[in-house]
């Protein structure tokens, strides 16, 4: 008895170990996006994560919203300082999110700035 309640105890926490793992390691997918950024903000009541938007559109229509992990102070620090500037991300889409890690499920890796397609002949 003791043996079998071993194994699927054992069972248990390799699966919730390999979700974790899969999770957090695994990205759905990765791309760009370039916009202009709205907001960046760090919130949270208990967990505190560095959340912004994006504006993909003229009017504000399609926006992109996004997490930055802490482990990223570099990324931070550069949104920071492109608050209000026409910007692309690299980003990767996680299949879920850690309520620690950020509110969505997606995560940039890389920003820099760029020209505004609204305004390139100027």
């Amino acid at each position: 008895m003791k043996k079998i309640l071993f194994i699927i105890i054992s069972v248990l926490i390799l699966g919730v170990v390999g979700y974790f793992t899969f999770i957090y390691y695994v990205p759905y997918s990765v791309g760009y996006r370039s916009g202009e950024l709205m907001k960046f903000s760090r919130k949270g009541v208990l967990v505190k994560t560095w959340e912004g938007q994006i504006s993909q559109g003229l009017s504000g229509s399609n926006v992109f919203s996004f997490s930055v992990e802490d482990k990223n102070a570099d990324i931070v620090e550069k949104m920071k300082a492109y608050q209000g500037q026409y910007i692309k991300v690299t980003y990767k889409e996680r299949y879920a999110t850690f309520f620690w890690l950020g509110d969505t499920k997606y995560f940039i890796t890389e920003v820099q700035t760029e020209k505004s397609p609204l305004f390139r002949n100027q």
